[in-house]
């Protein structure tokens, strides 16, 4: 009701005044309280139902293969080249590492159904990126010349990362689980209007 330069006492009644921020709730709006829904309900760091787990496992994963053999030549050069390998020479072949180290954290920060919910759309969208990498890295391939002969074949940390990319694509279309099936770690009365 006052500026905190205008007085620092009531003057009707002699009591120090206090910023209402700085006030605990009073007993009427703590019972008055209503229960969080459960799909608000914060879980636990180590969840790892409804998807979590297997998000996370599936970046893990996919960071893993990103430092994996992805092709063999044999000709013009004999090299392994590794995701790693690819993204130092093609600046765009970082977009499956950068996918699946933005994705991690995306994953692991949801703490409630409905944040996993919200995140689906984010993180097929990842998925979505490392899997058209692939897809371009396979289809536009350097071509042979009668003077300059190119010849290699595709290593596992390709196909791992595109294996990987699917599922995280499937995995993202379920994360955070199905709205009716809401467990709820609250105790409830039962009448209780929840939505």
């Amino acid at each position: 009701m006052f500026e905190p330069s205008e007085a620092r006492v009531c003057p009707e009644c002699g009591l120090p005044l206090e910023d209402i921020r700085k006030l605990p709730p009073s007993r009427e709006a703590l019972e008055d309280e209503p229960p969080v829904p459960p799909e608000l309900e914060t879980l636990p760091i180590t969840y790892v139902a409804r998807g979590r787990g297997l998000l996370a496992g599936i970046a893990s994963l996919g960071l893993v293969a990103f430092f994996l053999p992805w092709v063999r030549e044999t000709a013009p050069e004999l090299r392994v080249l590794t995701g790693f390998g690819f993204a130092e020479r093609l600046q765009w072949m970082w977009a499956p590492f950068v996918s699946w180290i933005v994705m991690l954290p995306l994953v692991l920060s949801r703490r409630s159904i409905h944040a996993m919910r919200g995140a689906r759309l984010a993180v097929g969208f990842l998925a979505a990126i490392v899997i058209a990498t692939v897809i371009v890295r396979v289809t536009v391939v350097p071509e042979s010349t009668p003077y300059r002969p190119v010849r290699f074949a595709w290593a596992p940390g390709l196909h791992a990362t595109f294996v990987l990319g699917l599922l995280a694509l499937f995995a993202a279309s379920r994360f955070g689980g199905r709205v009716d099936d809401l467990p709820s770690k609250e105790a409830r009365k039962g009448d209780e209007m929840l939505h």
